[in-house]
């Protein structure tokens, strides 16, 4: 099987002054196309360094991959080094140089002469045509055949160039007859340890397929890779195993691959013909936000209350002045009783509450900054609330908070089988 390392190329990129996407992209498609990635480098525009770097990743591997520095300008140094690195002298590639005069032409545009360094390349290489940009890609062979793929750096440019051109080449070039494919399972309210723990031993023992585990913001996922000669083929492999995981996670699991939290909250209150309204105070209207993403949710959402200030709480929920006087804004009884107004007042089955101290100022001792305070309302009178600190900034408080606030909602639906309307 082909083995590359992927290098992007750009000083500011070193910097911070811009975020490498694109390893990220060529990574995942390239493994999806059953190539091998050992390594993913950044270089700054220096073309000792990045030479360096493209000899030494052609020892390890089969070929590199990068992105980057193919522009008209002095610190675009990428096929000098591409060239040293294979031993290849540059030449003008006439067709690339048409291609470019025939883009600018085309675009009202006069070319400057520093654009025809675009169409200069390591000799005898296999170019990969750019419709969206005026720098060609190109593949640079060494005499061992080893190679290097340069593209440009631009995404737009870069996506199609990998999908439509490069891995083809590369699939053709090392007659890559499998490929890797995924399913991912995704999961809410269980600990990455204890769903570790539940799995444990699979990870021990499976070789084809593999499994990876993710956590993001109170979610884990769990990703099946199985590498197999067609999709058919890769179904077959990661059903049963995907089938015993799901079993094992029990209550916490809501769905696989494309399915989001809020499109599977959002599909079973359809299937049991539940209405649903919100109210938020930290969240700031994000839960509705996320529910009202998804298609065909005009059915089930009927709105949301925005209460931040203590007098909408009071005005607009009914949250009792004497509560809030008592007991303050964040607190059980506030989340309910915000709950159960939004319930009432927006006609709706089940009424989730957001109220806390996102920060970064406001804090006390006995309420610190990150405490949120969740309230729901449901059907027959059923009510809870629920108490989480979260760490970070105010965003992340914000955004974990209404993830928390969405798991909160599917955990009531995975434990009622109550249906309005219809029948579950």
């Amino acid at each position: 099987m082909a083995s590359v390392e992927i290098v992007t190329i750009g000083t500011e990129i070193l910097l911070g002054h811009l975020v490498d996407t694109n390893a990220a992209f060529i990574a995942r498609h390239l493994a999806d196309a059953g190539i091998d990635v050992f390594a993913k480098h950044s270089v700054g525009d220096n073309a000792d360094r990045l030479a360096a770097m493209l000899a030494g990743a052609l020892d390890r591997a089969d070929g590199v991959v990068t992105t980057g520095g193919l522009g008209p300008t002095v610190d675009d140094l990428t096929k000098d080094a591409v060239g040293r690195a294979v031993d290849r002298r540059l030449v003008l590639h006439e067709p690339s140089l048409r291609a470019i005069e025939k883009r600018f032409a085309a675009m009202g545009r006069t070319m400057t002469a520093n654009n025809t360094r675009q169409a200069i390349l390591p000799e005898g290489s296999v170019v990969l045509e750019n419709p969206h940009g005026t720098a060609p890609g190109f593949v640079a062979l060494r005499a061992d055949d080893k190679f290097v793929a340069s593209m440009p750096g631009v995404p737009r440019e870069m996506k199609p160039m990998l999908t439509e051109r490069l891995i083809p080449w590369l699939t053709q070039r090392f007659d890559v007859r499998s490929a890797i494919y995924t399913r991912t399972l995704h999961t809410v309210g269980i600990g990455e340890s204890e769903l570790d723990r539940r799995i444990e031993d699979l990870f021990r023992t499976l070789e084809n397929p593999k499994l990876a585990m993710l956590a993001h913001n109170g979610r884990v996922d769990i990703k099946i890779m199985a590498k197999a000669p067609d999709a058919a083929a890769a179904d077959a492999t990661i059903a049963p195993l995907a089938a015993e995981i799901r079993a094992r996670i029990g209550s916490g699991y809501f769905g696989d691959d494309e399915t989001t939290l809020e499109s599977a909250i959002v599909g079973e209150l359809l299937r049991r013909g539940l209405t649903i309204g919100t109210a938020e105070s930290c969240t700031g209207g994000a839960v509705a936000d996320a529910l009202v993403g998804v298609p065909g949710v005009s059915q089930t959402f009927r709105g949301a209350i925005v209460a931040y200030a203590n007098d909408v709480k009071t005005g607009l929920l009914g949250v009792p002045e004497t509560t809030l006087a008592a007991v303050g804004a964040v607190s059980e009884e506030t989340a309910l009783a915000m709950a159960q107004g939004a319930r009432a007042r927006l006609g709706v089955d089940i009424a989730l509450s957001t109220t806390g101290i996102a920060g970064p100022d406001g804090g006390t001792p006995d309420k610190p900054v990150g405490l949120v305070w969740f309230g729901y309302a449901g059907p027959d009178g059923a009510s809870e609330a629920v108490k989480l600190t979260f760490p970070g900034t105010r965003a992340d408080i914000r955004t974990r908070a209404t993830t928390a606030a969405l798991s909160l909602i599917w955990r009531r639906l995975e434990r009622s089988n109550t249906a309005v309307g219809v029948q579950s």
